[in-house]
Formats: C-alpha cells, sequence, structure tokens
C-alpha cells in the first residue's frame, strides 16, 4: 500500500470522503425526516432516500478499493497505542457500515416488495423476494444500524477536532479538503 504524499490522504481519497460525508449526513436527516412525518413530504423524502443510498453505496465501493490501494498515512509517531487502536476499530466500523447500512436497506426494500427506484422506471434488481418477516427484521436492523452509524459518526467527528484543536497533530490536515 502506497499514499499519495507520506502525511496526506490522496486527492481521490479526500474527495470521495468529503462527498460522502455530506451523503450520510443527508441520509441521516431525511431518514429521521421519513420516520417523523405522514404527509406527502414522506414521498419526497424517500424519492431522494433510495437512489442516495444506492449512490453511496457505489461511492463506497470506489472508496474501499481507492483506500486499500492507495493506502493511509500513518498515524503521528507519538500516538499512544490505544489511541491508534481506537482509531482503526472506529474506522473499520464506518467502512462496515457505509457498506451494510445501505445494502440492508437494499434488502430490506427487496423483502418488502419496494423497488429501489433509481431515475424514472430504472430500478435496482431486489435482492431477496419478498418476505414478510424478513422485512420486519431488516427494517429494524436498518433503524438500529442508523443509530450505530450515527453514534460513530460523531465519534469520528469529535475525534478529527480533538486532533485539530487539542493535539494540533497532522492527522485532520491529512484529510482536510
Amino acid at each position: 500500500m502506497t499514499s499519495t504524499s507520506p502525511n496526506r490522504y490522496s486527492g481521490l481519497a479526500r474527495w470521495l470522503h468529503w462527498t460522502m460525508a455530506a451523503g450520510i449526513f443527508a441520509m441521516l436527516f431525511i431518514g429521521i425526516g421519513m420516520v417523523a412525518t405522514v404527509s406527502n413530504l414522506h414521498l419526497t423524502l424517500v424519492a431522494i432516500h433510495r437512489p442516495l443510498g444506492a449512490l453511496l453505496l457505489a461511492l463506497w465501493a470506489v472508496r474501499l478499493v481507492t483506500r486499500l490501494v492507495r493506502g493511509a498515512p500513518p498515524p503521528p509517531a507519538a500516538l499512544p497505542g490505544w489511541q491508534r487502536g481506537a482509531a482503526h476499530a472506529s474506522h473499520l466500523a464506518l467502512y462496515a457500515l457505509m457498506g451494510l447500512q445501505p445494502l440492508v436497506g437494499w434488502a430490506m426494500l427487496s423483502a418488502g416488495g419496494y423497488p429501489v427506484t433509481m431515475s424514472g422506471a430504472w430500478a435496482l434488481p431486489p435482492l431477496m423476494n419478498p418476505d414478510v418477516v424478513a422485512f420486519a427484521f431488516l427494517r429494524s436492523a436498518h433503524t438500529w444500524l442508523a443509530y450505530a452509524f450515527l453514534a460513530v459518526v460523531l465519534l469520528h467527528v469529535a475525534a478529527a477536532l480533538f486532533h485539530w484543536w487539542v493535539r494540533r497533530d497532522r492527522v485532520f490536515a491529512s484529510m482536510a479538503p
């Protein structure tokens, strides 16, 4: 694994990070709005949520390959071992949730017999046959994964701000746009 610079993520990695961060925050808020309303706004939010989730899944695949091929800058040498371990674990959790959350949503919709409509009549193929029990399980899983995702994202943001404001090391700068 090599990175573009020993202390900075590649331009592609930074673009994917910030683009997906905006998309993930949008998805979390759209998801909250979807379950909080039964008005016509609900249908609009659903129409945004489904294709945005599919787009984020595609970007996640590109991001995963980019990370595996180009690597990441090493953490600062002065970083305590427990913080290195926490950073590694949180990145694994973020990557897992970035892939798992949209896949579970897609499977949930498939189990419910709902298409993941991308644009017009174009829809993604179902991942499974309609199954009301699977739909109920996957809907609950999608909700709980969203809570977990939000928690890990908030920890990630807190850690980034800690590096920027408290430690004043190069960690935040390595991903800054």
